[in-house]
């Protein structure tokens, strides 16, 4: 069997080292069938510290192919990732095309997959935000619409699936999979959070435990609305009153800044460059809370038992919220500031909404359950 990984972005680089793993261990067992895998990086990401450095950290298998696409609008972008990624199938001629989350690299694999009715295997599907403004939800509709498999991370996501008619039949009156498999990024951090406390000092950075609050910012809603980014920095100013507010910059947050002339809003933070994976999960590890507009992060900031401010309007991840992990603050400064103020640490609960770190094992054999 023969799977062609579709992946461009951060989160998707994280997802991956979960399958690839799995792929690896059933490959050494004796008397298994051999399952290639060769991986497309679209280049979505360029930065090295944002994409090249995860697939070492995860020890992931460098990419057979890299698109080199980045730096363009969403047509344009999803447009020739669509040609490229249609041209490397018609090559490969994979028995599944793999993606994963809601990004243009996902969205063009789909679509390449399926207009060569190549079967497509969604990871993460079933989220939603209910928020047609962000691309992100248009991606992550359009691709469980055209999935053979649908891959939902939890119940919430089966569910959602379900409430819009799911499974819908496919060419051939093939019937769409649904499967509550558990998240795949449960599964890395399981793997690498003792090991990742125990090999990397917070004094790199000159932190102490508990004694720092982590801060994200990346998605446009955010950083491409002046009053919003403006009110979040403020508040994190305030918040830097009581603890120091470490942000790892994202690049595209940064140039903004720069070619605004708002980079006094950083003022009194503790600017860090981006950081591999593996140093991202001991510093969300060591915070006292994470505020965040990143999806991934909230969800990590949970399985770290970490207190969670989330700086957007809504979150796919409701579970989060509901057992009191995560807090909605949009970008509104008094609302951050009062979620800072009354933060919680949560009773422990013997609830597993994200799965039992089994998620890649699962998604494998059922792709080759199909063949």
């Amino acid at each position: 069997m023969k799977i062609l990984t579709i992946l461009g972005a951060r989160p998707q680089f994280i997802k991956a080292a979960a399958v690839s793993r799995a792929i690896r261990q059933h490959n050494e067992c004796i008397d298994s069938r051999v399952v290639q895998e060769v991986i497309v990086h679209t280049g979505q990401h360029f930065d090295a510290n944002m994409s090249e450095v995860f697939f070492t950290d995860l020890d992931i298998p460098k990419p057979d192919y890299n698109l080199g696409i980045a730096s363009l609008g969403h047509g344009a972008m999803t447009g020739r990732m669509l040609e490229g990624i249609e041209s490397l199938i018609q090559k490969e001629a994979p028995n599944w095309v793999l993606v994963y989350g809601d990004t243009n690299s996902t969205l063009a694999g789909a679509l390449a997959a399926a207009k060569l009715h190549i079967p497509v295997a969604h990871v993460e599907a079933g989220l939603r935000s209910h928020n047609m403004a962000m691309p992100e939800e248009v991606n992550r509709i359009l691709t469980d619409r055209i999935s053979r498999v649908l891959f939902c991370p939890t119940q919430t996501a089966v569910e959602n699936l379900h409430s819009e008619g799911y499974p819908f039949l496919q060419p051939g009156k093939q019937q769409q999979d649904i499967l509550n498999v558990g998240d795949v990024m449960y599964d890395i951090t399981l793997y690498y959070r003792d090991r990742t406390a125990k090999a990397i000092s917070l004094k790199t950075w000159g932190l102490e435990e508990k004694g720092y609050a982590l801060c994200t910012l990346h998605r446009a809603e955010n950083t491409d609305d002046p009053r919003r980014l403006e009110s979040i920095f403020s508040a994190l100013r305030e918040i830097t009153r009581e603890i120091k507010v470490v942000i790892p910059l994202h690049p595209r947050t940064r140039n903004l800044l720069e070619k605004q002339g708002r980079q006094h809003w950083l003022n009194g933070l503790t600017i860090l460059e981006p950081i591999p994976y593996l140093q991202m999960q001991r510093l969300e590890l060591g915070a006292h809370v994470i505020l965040t507009d990143s999806g991934g992060i909230q969800k990590e900031a949970y399985f770290h038992q970490v207190p969670c401010i989330t700086l957007r309007d809504e979150t796919e991840w409701v579970e989060t919220v509901e057992m009191g992990w995560n807090q909605i603050a949009k970008a509104d400064h008094q609302l951050i500031i009062s979620a800072f103020s009354n933060l919680q640490t949560p009773p422990r609960s013997n609830q597993l909404p994200y799965g039992n770190g089994d998620a890649a094992v699962q998604i494998l054999q059922h792709l080759r359950s199909i063949q």
